[in-house]
């Protein structure tokens, strides 16, 4: 185990870029599939007809297809048609493109799920489609669609494992070296998996903190201000005071 320990240490540095690599594919690749969830989303319940059949078109051809022979198109079969991508640029195309067609039900279902009160009041303020959704509709769907985002946000990080097939030297390909470098197996992606959990964790309370202000902005959640968290402490003083009599 100490001598484990040491090789680690050594290989640190190493780890570090492995983990850069793992957070750029994961940040870019995340940005990527929530801008293109959001066009493919609202593309899909729009009532233009050829508008909607391409979105569900893109969906559906990202979500039935394998990321890893998606990665292996852009990194191995482009070049042969004179296109030659970065390989981060690969992994981050191939990420959005397939996590944002999954996602985009995500923002379909969550519009879908505003009370139709709400679009019903928006129409009756004679408001544009693009002011009803910027300022009454899209507020709405953002508080509910944030814990799904957050999943398929963890799920795209794991798929990022998948990227060494580009030859990216991301997190699971730095694990892959440690192994080889102790021999031990279970210490060295052992690390691997508690460094994944560690940014998992992260994308977790980044996506409970985005939740509890997308609820307060709407009212759902009251403002904690020092006057409020005064009167709980003595309402809590006043019952601890009270509690013994009877």
């Amino acid at each position: 185990m100490g001598e484990n320990l040491e090789i680690l240490a050594e290989r640190l540095p190493q780890f570090a870029d492995g983990i850069w690599v793992t957070a750029q594919l994961t940040v870019l690749g995340g940005v990527l599939a929530f801008v293109i969830a959001v066009i493919l989303g609202l593309g899909a319940r729009t009532e233009n007809i050829l508008v909607r059949g391409a979105a569900r078109t893109v969906i559906e051809f990202f979500r039935g297809t394998s990321l890893v022979v998606q990665l292996f198109w852009l990194f191995y079969v482009l070049p042969l048609l004179g296109y030659r991508l970065d390989a981060l640029l690969c992994g981050v195309l191939a990420l959005g493109l397939n996590y944002g067609a999954y996602a985009s039900e995500v923002v379909r279902g969550a519009i879908n799920s505003v009370p139709q009160g709400q679009w019903e009041a928006a129409r009756a303020l004679s408001l544009s489609p693009v002011r009803r959704m910027r300022k009454i509709i899209w507020p709405q769907a953002w508080s509910i669609m944030i814990p799904s985002m957050a999943n398929l946000f963890i799920m795209l990080l794991k798929g990022t494992a998948v990227a060494y097939i580009i030859l990216m030297h991301d997190l699971t390909w730095e694990s892959n070296q440690l192994r080889q470098a102790t021999g031990d197996t279970f210490f060295s992606f052992g690390f691997g998996m508690i460094v994944y959990f560690l940014i998992a964790l992260v994308i977790v309370l980044i996506a409970n903190l985005l939740e509890r202000i997308a609820k307060r902005r709407l009212g759902q959640l009251p403002a904690v201000t020092k006057r409020t968290r005064a009167s709980v402490d003595l309402a809590g003083s006043h019952t601890a005071g009270t509690g013994g009599r009877g």
